[in-house]
Parts: structure tokens; sequence; C-alpha cells
């Protein structure tokens, strides 16, 4: 019986130190790759490497209607150049993107990269193989930040308003993308 339960014991060992291995190495992997490595949970909250790929679009400011009922958007931040996926919404042809949780521990410990981005804003936006420079810069007060909320509640909340409340606590930044020319 002592030999079962120790045999026993080196399995779940092994066990669970594979499955530490995995995620260790997930983590690696992640941090070398062509931008975010998945979209959709666990992966999206694993922040990426740089983009290597994607082709830079001068010019006119595009039409964002397109990003409507997008899911998901990938960004790099320029400094430091880490990238990730994160939700996004296109209002009155304005494009945003939220960071929530911002006050809770699994935010403070998980993520920097709203903090980041409010030291340097410069930012990288990639949709479908394409790049787009941009600013990213937080919104506390602005008239359009209603229907913001609206259509963070109408994509992402199952309906649930999101209210003003929620940025005014500090627990919902909302970060506005504009051009950047450099």
């Amino acid at each position: 019986m002592k030999r079962f339960f120790l045999f026993l014991a080196k399995a779940v060992g092994g066990f669970v130190a594979l499955i530490i291995l995995v995620v260790i190495s997930i983590f690696v992997v992640a941090r070398f790759s062509d931008g975010p490595i998945g979209n959709g949970p666990p992966l999206e909250m694993i922040t990426a490497g740089p983009f290597k790929t994607g082709e830079l679009q001068p010019g006119e400011e595009p039409d964002w209607s397109f990003l409507k009922d997008y899911p998901t958007v990938q960004f790099q931040l320029v400094n430091p150049p880490r990238s990730r996926t994160t939700f996004v919404m296109e209002t009155g042809g304005r494009i945003f993107i939220p960071s929530g949780y911002m006050n809770s521990t699994l935010g403070k410990i998980w993520k920097h990269w709203p903090i980041e981005a409010e030291e340097d804003g410069r930012v990288l936006l990639r949709v479908d193989g394409k790049l787009y420079k941009r600013n990213m810069v937080r919104k506390e007060e602005d008239e359009i930040l209603s229907a913001v909320l609206a259509e963070l509640s109408r994509k992402y909340s199952g309906g649930f308003p999101v209210s003003q409340e929620n940025i005014d606590s500090g627990d919902l930044w909302i970060f506005e993308l504009e051009p950047r020319s450099d």
C-alpha cells in the first residue's frame, strides 16, 4: 500500500510539473511570437512579442465603421514593444479600447499595459494584417463617452449597462486610438 501512495505521489508531482512546464513554454513562445498567439480565452490574456508582419497603412484616416462588429483587434505598444488582443469599439468614426477591472487585485497584478499606455501612448493597431500608427489617449470626460459605453455594453456585456460611474471610479479605463504620423 505504501508503494502505491509513493507511486501516486510521483505521478501527481510529474503531472503538476508537466503543467507548469507547458504554461511557462506558452509564455516564452508568446514573447517571441509575431503578435498575440490566440484570439480567444485564455490565450488573449497573454502578452506577446512585437509585430513582425503587417502592411503599414499610410495616408487618409480609414473609415473605422468596419470594426463595428469585430470582436477583437491586436495592438502593440511601441514602448515597451509588446502586443496583446483586446476589445474594440467604433463610435462616430472613432475607435476605442477599454481596460476593465483596474481597481481589482487581479487587474493591478495582471494589467500593466494601461499604465504604460498612459506614459507613452504610441501603438500599432493590427487589423486583418494591416498596421495603423495610433496614439492611445485615455478618456475620462468626453461627450462621446456615453455612446462608447453603450457600444461596450452592446458588444461585450450582453446588454448589461456600463456607466460613467465605472470610469469615474477608476475601474474602467477607456482609450481612444487617435491618428499618429511619426
